[in-house]
């Protein structure tokens, strides 16, 4: 079962400011910056798999998902360890090895009850000791991900701290760093100033200026970015808690990491503006599918991504209308499922399965958790009181046995 202390782990990166010692133009939370990195990731493990087979294409992205997750949790715990300082830990393999036993020690009480995952977790951690391992495809994939959104971050704030004498240093650092992972497919283009794949990695990098809520001021004050984070590691531990076959899972992270990503060229709508008359949401999706071809999946399908784009709209839910609608891929047609009820009957590999109706409850889920730790943290208004007794009472009304959602929300009464 899930519980309230995992998922408030999950949110607490939103609290975290990175770059906290230079001047920033707008705060720099850690949950954006995974975010940023994970989408990075999934461009990076699509390209990489072009001379895998589906099945090991499906378990690289395991290992990247749960690798990312894993290093995020890790994150949470050091996060007062600047990365200079970290990777000089790092590079004394019994420094480290009593930096990890802290930090596995402190994530226990919150996470040993997932059973596998936690052990894959540990097993992560632990294999990360020996240099070795670090150049296992994953474990390249993800840093090579982490250091394209540092680096975007610090490009972001290097103007504004002319006067700060590391800033060369940092800058020469990202470049030798990023020069070794330039074998990997797609890397090259990322980086390459005016391709379409490195535009898309620098808006991808934008949906962070995009805060949720306007109308409701948080602490934190969560973006869309952020949010796209919360959705993607909820639906994933989900799906993992109703015994999803690994494409499935994959396939929700994905489609949680990319369900708002249309939000770059409409901005985040709040609900009860989506609401106000009953033709305005599908004028918002056709607004957005036409702007999403246009200026995002046109320009990297030119530019010879065309399996990509692919990707991406399978995960938007563009040939079904929704990301919401539960759905596979049987003989290359496909089928639309009727929910977590009859999910079980499809959930093959071969059929690249991807829930919707559990994407949803996800989506509601990191929608409460930002209400709830806003009006907790002593921020709060009629607005926000109003959405989290709203938001709580739609989760309880979809609430299917497997999930037990009745039980995780009354943790936060």
């Amino acid at each position: 079962m899930i519980r309230k202390s995992l998922l408030q782990l999950i949110f607490s990166g939103a609290y975290l400011w990175r770059w906290n010692d230079k001047l920033r133009p707008v705060e720099l939370s850690e949950i954006e910056k995974q975010a940023h990195k994970m989408l990075i990731a999934c461009v990076l493990w699509h390209e990489y798999s072009r001379s895998l087979t589906n099945g090991q294409s499906i378990d690289l992205a395991r290992r990247i998902i749960e690798g990312g997750l894993f290093d995020y949790f890790y994150r949470l715990i050091i996060t007062d360890i600047k990365p200079p300082v970290f990777y000089k830990i790092r590079e004394n393999r019994e420094h480290y090895r009593q930096l990890t036993e802290y930090t596995l020690a402190r994530l226990e009480p919150v996470l040993s009850h997932l059973g596998d995952l936690w052990i894959r977790l540990r097993q992560w951690h632990l294999d990360d000791l020996e240099p070795g391992n670090r150049e296992e495809p994953a474990r390249r994939l993800l840093t090579a991900a982490h250091l394209f959104a540092s680096q975007w971050e610090f490009q972001l704030i290097r103007p504004h701290n002319f006067f700060d004498d590391e800033m060369d240093g940092i800058a020469a650092s990202f470049t030798e760093m990023l020069a070794r992972f330039s074998d990997l497919p797609g890397m090259p283009q990322l980086l390459e100033p005016g391709n379409a794949l490195a535009r898309f990695g620098n808006l991808c990098g934008q949906l962070r200026f995009q805060i949720r809520w306007t109308q409701a001021p948080r602490i934190p004050a969560t973006s869309v970015l952020g949010h796209m984070f919360i959705v993607a590691a909820c639906a994933y531990i989900f799906s993992l808690s109703v015994s999803a076959g690994q494409a499935r899972a994959n396939n929700n992270f994905f489609g949680g990491l990319f369900h708002d990503f249309p939000e770059l060229l409409t901005r985040d709508i709040i609900s009860p503006v989506k609401q106000s008359f009953p033709e305005l949401p599908k004028l918002i999706r056709k607004y957005e599918d036409s702007e999403l071809e246009r200026r995002i999946l046109k320009p990297l399908r030119n530019a010879g991504f065309e399996n990509l784009t692919e990707r991406m709209g399978w995960y938007l839910g563009l040939e079904i209308g929704s990301e919401f609608q539960d759905c596979c891929r049987i003989d290359g047609k496909i089928k639309l499922i009727d929910g977590l009820r009859e999910m079980p009957a499809y959930d093959r590999d071969e059929y690249d399965p991807r829930d919707g109706q559990l994407l949803k409850i996800c989506d509601l889920l990191a929608a409460f958790l930002e209400a709830h730790n806003s009006i907790h943290n002593g921020v709060s208004s009629p607005h926000l009181l109003e959405a989290r007794s709203r938001l709580k009472f739609s989760l309880l009304q979809r609430n299917c046995e497997p999930l037990r959602l009745d039980a995780l929300l009354a943790d936060f009464d």
